[in-house]
């Protein structure tokens, strides 16, 4: 079964990147080719074809790959809605919450799904192309690790290291990672590379060699810095990126548990507006024409956040003066007056007092609901995805945002407020020119041809510095 691993010396190195264009790269030689990650953590998810939930960085490999999203392509999916819990996700659906202590007791359940998972898509596909996640020599972690070498010695995938010379060190990287990983853990990795390089390469031969030499491992090439990256969705919410451009200003506030945060990727395309992603201990700006409050995966916990940072007393001076405000998913519950909680689906059971910015309500709910949906906003098709919990009613709601398969969403009486569930809806270039005509903003159209041709762009930068065929060959092509 033809698969390769793409492992990191640490987190952010991009393992996520490189799986895409090696996904892409593989395609356009003619290959039928399927993304992988064992196990990833990331609030930033996407619904698949199967109606599961799986990483932002799968979908878009599968992308790459030329296929639909599927929840085998991340079997095993952790969404952090504390600073040491999580909602675990096997195979597309949430099977259990638990603490970072005590997670080692689901590992032989979810190390089964993983196997079951990575048997499937190795039978449907000429090659898997796998990515690790954080490093291999967390050797802490590696008596329940799934994600990285536990994975690699169970299904016998060879693994290359990846290195990440722009943050520096990248030699003690590679060479580190050896020192203290097991030698049979060693004896998988079969080649290493260098990512994010920025200069002239020669300047790294020596260093090149240096590793070789250290490690015994053959190296598969340096790659130069990609200039388009931040063109692609991202998963990780380090990299959540604004935009310098001028005209109508858009602030999204940061939350401690943003979710689906790429659904303001297309704005930070647009070059008639300017998007500012807001850190906590930050004022809502004064010339903030719209406020969105993005999605979470606490509404509750984010709004006690949002308060801490004094936010909704800038969003109450905000309207006063005229301002806009969208919700989207979370962030819409978080708009009406209250959000109740029983059964303590969200975290603790009760009621919190909601910002009080729409006439709605929402009472939690255990079931989520993960749909692909299409319809219509602003007069305008629509396409995306929900993944929620809890229902949202109230005299608002007379006034939708959108009609998907039923009315979607709530405006206020003078239209300045909005909520949705609706994720991915800037992505559609006509909602997006409809939605920033209201505010006199112009809209470049193309995002999503504009992804692929980056998908395209960065297949062939990894074609011209990497050793692709060497690579391939490595997998067992």
């Amino acid at each position: 079964m033809p698969a390769l691993m793409i492992q990191g010396t640490g987190s952010n190195v991009g393992k996520s990147l490189l799986v895409a264009g090696l996904c892409r790269a593989a395609r356009n030689r003619g290959l039928s080719v399927a993304p992988f990650k064992p196990q990833n953590m990331s609030n930033n998810a996407a619904v698949t074809a199967d109606g599961g939930e799986i990483g932002r960085a799968q979908a878009l490999q599968a992308r790459a790959c030329g296929i639909e999203p599927l929840a085998d392509m991340n079997p095993v999916l952790l969404k952090p809605e504390t600073d040491t819990g999580a909602q675990v996700i096997l195979q597309g659906r949430a099977i259990a919450r638990a603490e970072a202590r005590d997670y080692a007791t689901l590992r032989p359940r979810l190390l089964a799904g993983v196997m079951d998972s990575f048997a499937r898509l190795s039978a449907a596909h000429d090659l898997v192309i796998v990515e690790g996640a954080g490093s291999p020599a967390e050797v802490n972690l590696r008596p329940r690790d799934i994600a990285n070498m536990g994975f690699a010695r169970a299904a016998g995938v060879p693994v290359v290291l990846a290195g990440d010379i722009d943050r520096g060190g990248v030699i003690a990287q590679i060479v580190g990672t050896k020192a203290v990983i097991d030698p049979a853990d060693a004896a998988m990795i079969r080649g290493f590379l260098v990512n994010k390089f920025r200069g002239d390469l020669r300047l790294f031969d020596d260093g090149y060699q240096m590793i070789e030499q250290a490690t015994g491992w053959s190296g598969l090439g340096v790659l130069p810095w990609f200039a388009s990256a931040h063109r692609l969705p991202s998963e990780d919410a380090v990299d959540l990126r604004a935009s310098q451009g001028q005209g109508l200003h858009v602030v999204c506030l940061c939350l401690s548990r943003i979710a689906n945060f790429d659904d303001l990727d297309p704005l930070a395309a647009e070059p008639g507006l300017r998007l500012t992603m807001l850190g906590p201990g930050r004022a809502i700006p004064g010339d903030a024409d719209v406020v969105v409050i993005p999605g979470t995966k606490s509404t509750l916990g984010d709004l006690a956040f949002l308060r801490a940072q004094g936010w909704d007393i800038d969003l109450a001076a905000h309207v006063r003066r005229g301002g806009h405000v969208l919700g989207l998913c979370g962030g819409f519950q978080m708009l009406g007056r209250v959000v109740r909680d029983p059964l303590g689906s969200d975290g603790l059971a009760g009621e919190v007092a909601g910002l009080g910015l729409l006439d709605v309500e929402t009472v939690m709910a255990p079931k989520k609901r993960l749909e692909r949906v299409t319809g219509t906003a602003l007069g305008q098709r629509v396409t995306g995805y929900e993944i929620h919990m809890g229902r949202t009613t109230g005299p608002d709601c007379a006034r939708p945002f959108a009609h998907l398969s039923g009315p979607d969403g709530a405006i206020s009486r003078d239209g300045r407020i909005a909520g949705t569930y609706l994720h991915g809806l800037f992505s559609d270039d006509g909602f997006r020119a409809a939605w920033l005509a209201q505010f006199g903003a112009p809209s470049r159209p193309g995002y999503e041809a504009g992804v692929d041709q980056v998908l395209d762009d960065l297949a062939g930068h990894l074609e011209a510095h990497l050793d692709v065929a060497g690579l391939l060959t490595l997998a067992g092509l």
